[in-house]
């Protein structure tokens, strides 16, 4: 079965993709947030002429010929057009088998442990303890994440103490059990962020995630190789080739790829594989209740290496309320993975009719 038309319904921040089979059945996915408008005209624009006429099941051929016959403009852009065209794909083939996609690659629809992932700098210690508390006892998280440095801060904090700040309060309000990750957002240089690495092992944090700027592998790697406490990175990589130096030189413990920066569920896969391949565990990163967090839902229930708990944003953003007919819910620290065919989830009518709308056929 062949495309017969890709359409987009697109704001600034979002963009869903819809694919059409020769025979009418459609498939949904989704191009990466942010910017998502001008994704959406790359992939009408450079990806489409490669889709248009292609063979439907054949997703990781075409994928990865989309991101070939691209090659004179490399990483992200290009990556989230394809991942968007990818994902749509994933959930036509699930429709037209009559099954999930956790199924489609060998996992079954369960129940996820989720951890509560904060991706606020802008919040007082006191205030962040307070909120985390609040949600461990009302929905059960079993798990946090917080924000420590600055984003690309060059070791410069939000502002002087903050890190053991936050990190202290949130570990005295969470109690001693409970698993703390951090994120760093590559803030720090190696010597920094080794220092700041012993002082979170005080405070028990089992996750350091990218601590040092992503491009830097050789001192992401002087950080792992200096620390007890795992060591994580990936989300923001685009390139397999990079995901391959990555995991190969033990620049990090856990490797983050992001379904829809990485270029789709295809290469995300890919990516696991290759941790897979090394012994190394796989916890894909997934900041934002857009389908982002649904396509990861389906990937951790059905990969080998996956962590012990999955991303979940304790954000409320207004771009993502009110995206689905079936909204996901955290019950115990733990959310079901959808369990009707393709993704099992409806985008909202209404939603994509407010949308700017393009199609390519």
């Amino acid at each position: 079965m062949k495309i017969k038309s890709i359409e987009t319904f697109t704001t600034r921040n979002l963009s869903f993709v819809r694919v059409t089979s020769e025979d009418g059945l459609q498939g949904y996915g989704q191009i990466a947030p942010y910017h998502a408008n001008i994704s959406a005209l790359v992939l009408h624009q450079q990806i489409a002429p490669h889709a248009l006429g292609a063979d439907c099941d054949a997703i990781e051929v075409l994928t990865a010929t989309c991101i070939r016959e691209e090659h004179k403009f490399p990483g992200s852009y290009i990556c989230r057009a394809v991942g968007g065209l990818d994902t749509a794909l994933w959930d036509l083939k699930g429709k037209r088998l009559g099954k999930s996609v956790c199924e489609l690659v060998g996992g079954k629809p369960r129940q996820v442990e989720v951890y509560g992932s904060s991706m606020k700098r802008d919040i007082s210690p006191e205030d962040e303890a307070e909120r985390i508390k609040r949600l461990q006892d009302t929905y059960g998280y079993g798990a946090f994440k917080i924000r420590i440095a600055s984003n690309f801060g060059n070791d410069v904090d939000v502002y002087p103490g903050r890190s053991e700040q936050v990190v202290k309060a949130v570990r005295k309000a969470i109690g001693d059990n409970t698993p703390l990750y951090v994120d760093a957002n590559s803030g720090l240089t190696p010597r920094k962020a080794i220092e700041t690495g012993r002082m979170l092992a005080q405070y028990g944090v089992c996750h350091f995630e990218e601590p040092c700027p992503y491009t830097e592998l050789e001192w992401t790697k002087q950080v792992a190789d200096a620390l007890d406490i795992p060591v994580t990175g990936g989300e923001q990589d685009t390139d397999l080739a990079q995901f391959r130096r990555m995991i190969n030189m033990r620049a990090v413990d856990i490797v983050q790829p992001d379904i829809c920066y990485v270029g789709g569920f295809s290469r995300a896969l890919e990516v696991a594989k290759m941790a897979a391949a090394v012994g190394m565990t796989c916890t894909p990163h997934a900041a934002n209740l857009s389908m982002l967090t649904i396509f990861t839902l389906h990937m951790v229930a059905a990969i080998p290496n996956a962590g012990t708990h999955m991303e979940y944003t304790i954000e409320q953003d207004v771009w993502t309320n009110n995206l689905f007919m079936e909204p996901l819910e955290v019950r115990d620290g733990k959310v079901q993975v959808p369990e009707g065919a393709g993704w099992g989830v409806t985008i909202r009518p209404d939603w994509l009719a407010s949308a700017d709308y393009q199609i390519s056929e």
